[in-house]
Formats: structure tokens, C-alpha cells, sequence
């Protein structure tokens, strides 16, 4: 599991999500899922995939998907099965459901409904909550009827496809048709996050309700058993710092960026697997090679090889360095460069440079050498530019003299 890209863990993250949504999956199964989720947002935090100052129309078709990382996660972390702290398992799941819808604001994906009950606390009547209900259900039939309209759309155009490729070539009309799959990809993950968010809404109402009845039971058996009433409250205490540790280190994640990658090919390779997060990469640029492909990375030999490997050539120099590489070398002259300044600060206000200068008269007159000298020298320049006028020893180098 660990040498899977990213889009890979993300896809079998994803069917067992569904499987333990549809009928239900065993303890192990869910267990290993959330595994799979956690591996997911490691891999998203050190990629740098998202930004708190982008919005849904900058984030890429290809990455827009792994926002369900957390609803996702939550989902299952609520499936676990664990009787002695259940009430600790509830403070998980509604910790990543509210850091999902957290982020689904941030990005601009909440609907207008849902964030003006949050901006209305005190809306909180029978006759509110049933209205709130109705509108985030039909949502959720729109978003799962849009959903089945995408699928529908997709297999026929599979299917039509098909039969075109079997009996007559593309046609031109037909080609923009193939090129919607990108649009349509994104319309129907835009569609899922709409779906999950309603979802997480009423889990999140859901589990509220569940975690008040077992504080409300486990304070009436901490009033029975008064003799370990300080030991559990501070066992409750213990446990409410942790969780609390544990959730400002997941919200840090969006509010400070983690270690980023900074060049974009090793980030690319990354992404489709073909490297790991912990290799180091070290920026090395591979020049172009142009020529038969017969002497590319051979010894050349001949004349007859030099002048073959020659053929196709570009006009503009190529690229000694990449991009990655010329901003760490101006890193290191500007380190370079402001080392030199301090050492020369730290010089220039020592006591050896202070005690070598000449104090008294002595040191006036010295300098009054200096500044006549400096004067002599300046008139005999000016005199020989008067006599030596500009130009004057390269008139015969000129074409029109």
C-alpha cells in the first residue's frame, strides 16, 4: 500500500466507502479504509495539492476529487466498532466532517442555504429545522439524479462510440463530442461533493444527538460511582487535551502550509507514481537531445557521426540549467553575498580596525595627502582627455572615414 500513487490509494479508498455505504463491510475492511484515507491526506498535505486562497474554478479537473478525503474518512471512522469509547470515535468523525465542510466553505462549494442557518444561530425552532431538512433532501435527489444522468450519458456515448469505431471512421462534428469528457468528469465530481456535504450535514446531526445521550449516561454513572469520579474526570480531561492536540495539528494543515515540493516535475512523477514523497530530489535538469535516434546517448566517433547528430538542431540555445536549479544558485549567491556584508560589518566595528587608525594631527595630514593627490591625479586626466579627444585613435577602423 505504501508504493501505491496517490490516485490509486484514493480508488480503492473509494470502493470501500461504497461498499460499507451500500451493504455494509466488516470491521476489518473499515479499518483498513480509514488506513487508506489517512495515507491519502498524509500524501495531499505533503504534495501541497490545495491552498486556503484558491477557490473550486482553480482547482485542477484531475485533483478536485481528493476534497472527499475527510467526509470520506469520517463516514468510516463512525462505522468502527469499539463499545468501551464510543463517545471518543464520535469526537473523531465529527472532527473531519466539520474540517470537510470547513474546507467545501473555503473553497466556495457550500450552498447559499447552508451558510445562512450557520450565519443564524438563533433559528434553532421545530419549524426551522423541518424546513432546513426538506430543502438539504432535495438537494440531495437533485444531486443523485444529476449523478445517474452522467452515468446514463457516459455509457451511451461508450456505446455509440463503439459502434461508430466498428462501422464508420470519427467524424468531424463528432470529435468535440469526445473532448467533453474532461467537463463532464468535473461536472460529476463537483456533483459528488454537493451529495457528500448533504450527507455530512445530517451524519453530523445525527452524531451531535448521539454524543449528548452517552455524555448523559456516562455523567449518571459517574454520580453513582463516586469513589472514581476523580479518576474519570480526569481520564475525561486527558482525553479532551488530546483530542483537542489532535485537531489543531489537522487544522494547521490548512492554515500553515506544509514542506512544499518545489519542482513541479518531481511533483508530476509523484502524482502518477512513478516516485515517492520521501525520495530526495536533488533538481537535476536532462538536456534536450536532438538528432538520429540511433546516436543519442552513444560516442560519436567520426566526422560522419559529429555531423549527423548535428542534423535537426535547434536555432536558440538550449538550456544549461532548469528553473529549480538557477533559483538555488541565486539563493546561494544571495546567502554568499549577505555572509560577506556581515563579516565586513562585523570587521569595520572591531577594536583592531578602530585601534590601526591614525588618531591626532598626524591623521589629518594624511588625509590632506590623500585628497591633494587625488586632486593632482584628476587635473592630469582631465589634460590628457583634452589632448586624446574621443574616437580620435580609431578613425581608420571606420567605415565612412
Amino acid at each position: 500500500m505504501e508504493d501505491l500513487p496517490l490516485p490509486a490509494l484514493f480508488e480503492e479508498a473509494s470502493k470501500i466507502h461504497q461498499a460499507a455505504t451500500e451493504s455494509g463491510s466488516d470491521q476489518e475492511t473499515v479499518r483498513k479504509g480509514c488506513e487508506i484515507l489517512e495515507k491519502c491526506e498524509d500524501m495531499i498535505s505533503k504534495l501541497g495539492l490545495f491552498s486556503a486562497n484558491e477557490t473550486k474554478d482553480e482547482i485542477s479537473t484531475s485533483n478536485i476529487k481528493y476534497i472527499l478525503v475527510p467526509s470520506y474518512l469520517g463516514e468510516l471512522i463512525e462505522k468502527v466498532a469499539q463499545d468501551d469509547d464510543r463517545l471518543q470515535i464520535l469526537k473523531a468523525s465529527m472532527a473531519k466532517l466539520k474540517e470537510f465542510l470547513s474546507f467545501c466553505e473555503t473553497m466556495e462549494l457550500l450552498p447559499e442555504e447552508e451558510l445562512e442557518t450557520s450565519g443564524q444561530a438563533s433559528t434553532n425552532t421545530l419549524v426551522d429545522r423541518r424546513a432546513r431538512k426538506i430543502a438539504r433532501y432535495k438537494r440531495l435527489k437533485a444531486a443523485e439524479s444529476k449523478l445517474l444522468e452522467i452515468k446514463e450519458r457516459k455509457e451511451r456515448r461508450g456505446r455509440s462510440t463503439k459502434a461508430a469505431a466498428l462501422s464508420t471512421p470519427v467524424e468531424i462534428g463528432e470529435e468535440d463530442a469526445l473532448d467533453d469528457d474532461g467537463e463532464e468528469e468535473r461536472e460529476a465530481w463537483l456533483t459528488t461533493i454537493s451529495l457528500a456535504i448533504c450527507k455530512a450535514y445530517d451524519l453530523l446531526e445525527m452524531l451531535k444527538k448521539e454524543e449528548e445521550m452517552l455524555s448523559a449516561v456516562k455523567e449518571r454513572q459517574l454520580k453513582e460511582g463516586g469513589k472514581e469520579f476523580c479518576k474519570a474526570v480526569l481520564d475525561e480531561r486527558t482525553k479532551k487535551a488530546e483530542f483537542w492536540h489532535r485537531d489543531a495539528a489537522v487544522r494547521a494543515q490548512y492554515t500553515k502550509p506544509a514542506q512544499p515540493i518545489t519542482c513541479a516535475a518531481f511533483a508530476q512523477d509523484v502524482l502518477e507514481g512513478r516516485a515517492n514523497v520521501s525520495q530526495a530530489h536533488e533538481h537535476k535538469h536532462q538536456p534536450m537531445i536532438f538528432g538520429p535516434a540511433s546516436l543519442v546517448g552513444g560516442s560519436m566517433t567520426s566526422e560522419r557521426e559529429r555531423m549527423a547528430a548535428q542534423v535537426f538542431q535547434p536555432q536558440h540555445r538550449l538550456p544549461t540549467m532548469s528553473i529549480e536549479e538557477a533559483g538555488l544558485t541565486e539563493m546561494e549567491m544571495m546567502t554568499n553575498w549577505q555572509e560577506r556584508n556581515v563579516k565586513l560589518m562585523e570587521e569595520a566595528n572591531s577594536a583592531w580596525y578602530k585601534e590601526n587608525r591614525i588618531p591626532g594631527p598626524s591623521g589629518e595630514d594624511n588625509e590632506d595627502d590623500d585628497d591633494d593627490a587625488a586632486v593632482e591625479k584628476a587635473r592630469a586626466w582631465d589634460d590628457w582627455k583634452d589632448d586624446n579627444p574621443r574616437g580620435a585613435g580609431n578613425k581608420k577602423l571606420t567605415p565612412c572615414g
